[in-house]
């Protein structure tokens, strides 16, 4: 067996509520991160697998952090990064932007103008430092340009992108179609696997 890793991931999305009963998301469902922990850990490695709001059971022998916004996630990340991470999988779907103040107070219709002022998000993958990065890319254009873009910029070790608005690669969907471009520019086109079989193959990229 290869030898054994201390792997945080991250999966499902974000949210950033504008008042307590109100918040920016994303469809995200976490079944591709859950799947990359369920393949990490029967693998035989440490897996702690951070969570956003999902409706999934916690894969056998991975220890669970449930988060809600996108700085809890950070925070989270690099709390296990600093207890000695070796490895970050990334594929959560974080939210971009977050509202610039959170109301109290659920907002009423005449309370607002009709706008919403927003801030970005800290990028967890262009933060944290300090272990090996493996970030995801869900685009709808320019998939293999954005993929060597982001694992560029990042300073990413690989990255799995896919096109969302394929048949069977959405959100949600248990099926997947990849393409992994690493760090050194190699780009590996895969077939529509189920998740777990891409997960698997995710797993023994960060194994070489």
């Amino acid at each position: 067996m290869a030898q054994k890793l201390k792997v945080v991931v991250t999966a499902g999305p974000t949210r950033e509520f504008v008042d307590p009963v109100r918040f920016l998301s994303n469809p995200s469902t976490g079944k591709m991160g859950f799947a990359v922990a369920r393949a990490a850990a029967a693998a035989g490695h440490a897996v702690a697998l951070v969570a956003g709001p999902v409706a999934l059971k916690t894969p056998k022998g991975v220890r669970r952090v449930d988060v809600v916004s996108a700085r809890d996630m950070l925070a989270a990340v690099a709390r296990e990064v600093a207890a000695g991470a070796d490895v970050l999988i990334a594929t959560a779907a974080v939210a971009d932007w977050r509202p610039k103040r959170r109301a109290r107070q659920k907002l009423k219709k005449g309370e607002m103008d009709g706008t919403l002022a927003l801030v970005r998000n800290p990028d967890i993958l262009k933060t944290v430092r300090g272990v090996r990065k493996v970030g995801f890319a869900a685009e709808t254009r320019n998939v293999l340009k954005e993929a060597v873009r982001k694992c560029r910029e990042k300073d990413l070790e690989l990255i799995v992108a896919n096109d969302v608005t394929e048949k069977g690669c959405g959100f949600g969907t248990d099926t997947n179609r990849a393409t992994l471009v690493r760090r050194d520019g190699t780009v590996v086109r895969l077939p529509l696997l189920t998740k777990l079989a891409l997960a698997r193959r995710i797993v023994r990229e960060i194994e070489i």
